[in-house]
């Protein structure tokens, strides 16, 4: 591979912000490949792999390079000499890149692959965490499979297409797709292609939606002319998978905190012809007070540490503190007894993380139960997605049942 000294350089400006300015990876990434229209499909491609390639590393690029925040831009220099020599990529001679000792890079690496905190690129309290929850041998596979490329998986939109329709579409413009067998509605890709400037995307086909997350909306168990509350809605992403599963008949009412997040649903509800769908932004208690007792079925994907999806975003692993993870365990709890009021008597809740950590999942459904707001709840079945084991995000929901 021969480097490119415009791509190298958009690559290090992006990092600087990523690391000392403390933003977040896929937006920086997303304006940096806007900034040279000239920029081919393999240019973006590298600035946007290796960027991230060199934020997933951080820590053991660092340590090897033997630099520390808030990096200089002559130390950021290093970490991608770094990255590119454990890649076999020869540098160029660029003064940046003077005296880079590659022997030494690879003896350094080889030693501190011994260490799993270096080798795995994670701060310590993060591999206390982790081992602390899982046990050593499971996070230690577990936070190996997080550390790789997530793939890229979408959830066709039955509302619009089937299967073979988006397969056909986007075999059409030259990007090969393959069913997943325990997935009804996923399609994988075969490589990692930009599917939202095809047709398939423009008509509203599909959305791109990890395979675990798809598990969620099915198992709660709608039907087509229920009541469901998605209350953590988001921009929509399970509220989408809602509507489909409910052929357009009944009522979803989306709600979050963030008025942003809805505007963004409605967008994509409107591509998707998903028209049963209303949003009300949480602006009081008044607006869930004014639902309790009247839905069929309530979703509440929870906000949590996000550790199931470090694949995809790496950056996390630097952003999150441990501190962040004792209030957000306080907030968890305190939306499932206010939300749970929602549900009328004999329906069903899911409570869904994208986390793998026991104490914000099947410990908090079990300190719900125990609760007054959860006295009336029974959990009917609960599901434990490791990344290690399904190739997928790592997931957790159970699908608990308010009594008559």
């Amino acid at each position: 591979m021969r480097l490119h000294r415009n791509l190298v350089f958009a690559v290090i400006d992006t990092l600087k912000l990523i690391f000392n300015d403390n933003k977040y990876a896929d937006k920086e990434i997303a304006k940096t490949l806007k900034r040279d229209k000239r920029w081919g499909s393999r240019d973006r491609s590298f600035i946007a792999e290796t960027t991230y390639d060199i934020v997933r590393w951080k820590r053991l690029y660092a340590e090897i390079a033997e630099v520390k925040e808030p990096f200089s831009r002559p130390n950021l220099f290093r970490l991608f000499a770094v990255w590119a020599t454990l890649k076999g990529i020869k540098l160029p001679d660029w003064k940046q890149l003077e005296e880079t000792p590659t022997r030494r890079i690879k003896g350094r690496f080889d030693e501190l692959s011994k260490t799993r905190k270096f080798r795995e690129s994670i701060p310590d309290w993060l591999d206390e965490l982790g081992v602390e929850s899982l046990g050593e041998e499971t996070w230690t596979k577990e936070i190996a499979a997080l550390n790789k490329q997530a793939p890229v998986v979408l959830r066709v939109n039955k509302l619009q297409a089937s299967k073979k329709e988006v397969r056909d579409s986007l075999f059409s413009e030259k990007i090969q797709s393959s069913s997943l067998s325990k997935y009804p509605d996923a399609l994988q890709l075969e490589n990692r292609e930009n599917v939202f400037k095809t047709a398939a995307f423009k008509k509203g086909f599909f959305e791109v939606q990890d395979a675990s997350s798809q598990l969620v909306a099915a198992f709660l168990n709608v039907e087509p002319g229920m009541r469901v509350v998605d209350t953590c809605a988001g921009a929509g992403g399970k509220t989408l998978h809602l509507a489909a599963l409910m052929e357009n008949k009944g009522q979803i009412i989306a709600l979050d905190i963030y008025e942003n997040k809805l505007r963004e649903l409605k967008r994509r509800a409107k591509r998707a012809g998903a028209h049963n769908i209303d949003t009300r932004t949480i602006e009081s208690t008044k607006v869930i007070k004014k639902l309790h007792n009247t839905a069929d079925r309530v979703l509440i994907d929870a906000p949590c540490s996000g550790l199931g999806v470090l694949s995809r975003n790496p950056d996390a692993k630097w952003k999150l503190q441990p501190e962040f993870i004792e209030r957000i365990k306080k907030t968890q709890q305190e939306i499932l007894k206010d939300y749970s009021k929602i549900l009328k008597a004999n329906g069903q809740l899911v409570y869904a993380t994208c986390s793998i950590l026991p104490p914000e999942n099947e410990k908090q459904v079990q300190n719900f139960l125990k609760s007054e707001e959860g006295e009336k709840f029974n959990l009917i079945k609960e599901k434990k997605i490791l990344a290690h084991k399904s190739g997928y995000d790592g997931f957790y929901m159970a699908l608990l049942q308010k009594e008559e």
